[in-house]
């Protein structure tokens, strides 16, 4: 489900047979299929690579006329899993875990992993003061979902270091699953909670509100996937939707001024305001924009997830399909990547 206050876009115009027909997924005019690609993604610069490429216009001009485009911004990857599980969207830039979860609830039959986006971006940020996870036995920490990427870091953490939490809110350490995402910054100001693990822009909003990153998360934060049954049917729109991904990507090293007003734009229209330059520099800073979604790193989480009885054990075989991925990256001369 999208987020109430949040903007849907639709950037390039349906055909007249797709809404005299109320779908807009699939319609035909002729010979002519026309179809629909659902995106969706995080109003989080861990998800620049969709903030850049809708508005900079790179999916729609690799989609090419054929193909209507529509971006659906979510507050949680976790909701973005449940869309994809209930054919709402087609694709989306989702955090990891979440699509462990769709992956494993589905038997491994609903998505494929076809890109990386962004590695880093995450911090444990806490009050001053706090220096070691004891000192947190008995307060109140938040992320942004039960079980996505940052609770699964942070019931990882306080594990490894002798700290119960359930999945209730309870144990040594009470784990508050907050949303939207600004008000765990709101909490933290007030003296509600005394941390929280969050992505760019909100850690580096709490670090400016006084802050302390306790440690920060570097792998694998955001990658791309795409329901199966779109790719199968679709895969010419899938390598479009992937020649837009490189494209923003490649803006994202080479031009990284218009490629932060671009993110900044994308998020002043979803949100009602851009953020300050120093909290974009800063989140651009600690963010690793990258095609590849790195296969250890998602292994590494795939143990964490099990570790703490997020997820049950299963292995990611053939939830990362590289090669449409590669097609898109030879076709360019850029280096491919590996599964």
């Amino acid at each position: 489900m999208a987020l109430p206050k949040l903007t849907r876009f639709t950037l390039s115009v349906a055909t007249v047979a797709a809404m005299l027909t109320g779908c807009g997924h699939a319609a035909t005019t002729g010979s002519n299929a026309k179809v629909t690609l659902r995106l969706g993604y995080l109003t989080r610069i861990t998800h620049a690579s969709a903030l850049v490429g809708i508005d900079r216009g790179l999916f729609v001009k690799n989609l090419g006329s054929g193909v209507t485009f529509e971006a659906q911004p979510f507050e949680q990857g976790t909701a973005e899993a449940t869309a994809l599980l209930a054919g709402q969207i087609d694709a989306a830039y989702v955090g990891p875990n979440p699509a462990f979860n769709a992956w494993q609830k589905s038997g491994g039959t609903a998505i494929r992993i076809i890109s990386g986006s962004a590695k880093g971006g995450t911090s444990f940020v806490v009050k001053p003061g706090i220096t070691s996870a004891q000192e947190l036995r008995g307060k109140t920490v938040a992320d942004p979902a039960l079980g996505g990427n940052h609770d699964v870091l942070l019931r990882s953490w306080l594990q490894d270091n002798g700290l119960h939490t359930n999945t209730q809110g309870g144990g040594d350490v009470f784990i508050k699953p907050t949303k939207p995402e600004s008000a765990i910054v709101q909490e933290f100001t007030s003296n509600q909670i005394a941390g929280a693990v969050e992505s760019a822009p909100y850690d580096v909003q709490m670090v400016k509100a006084g802050g302390v990153k306790l440690w920060p998360a570097t792998g694998t934060i955001t990658i791309l996937v795409v329901r199966q049954e779109f790719l199968a049917a679709h895969p010419d729109a899938v390598s479009g939707l992937l020649r837009g991904q490189v494209e923003a990507d490649q803006l994202i090293h080479d031009s990284p001024a218009a490629a932060k007003q671009a993110a900044n734009n994308a998020l002043a229209k979803n949100l009602g305001k851009g953020l300050d330059a120093d909290v974009l520099d800063g989140s651009f800073q600690e963010t690793t924009f990258t095609n590849d979604p790195d296969v250890a790193s998602l292994n590494d989480l795939v143990h964490k997830s099990v570790a703490v009885g997020l997820l049950k054990p299963l292995t990611l075989d053939g939830l990362f399909d590289p090669h449409p991925l590669n097609d898109v990256l030879k076709a360019v001369g850029r280096p491919q990547v590996t599964s």
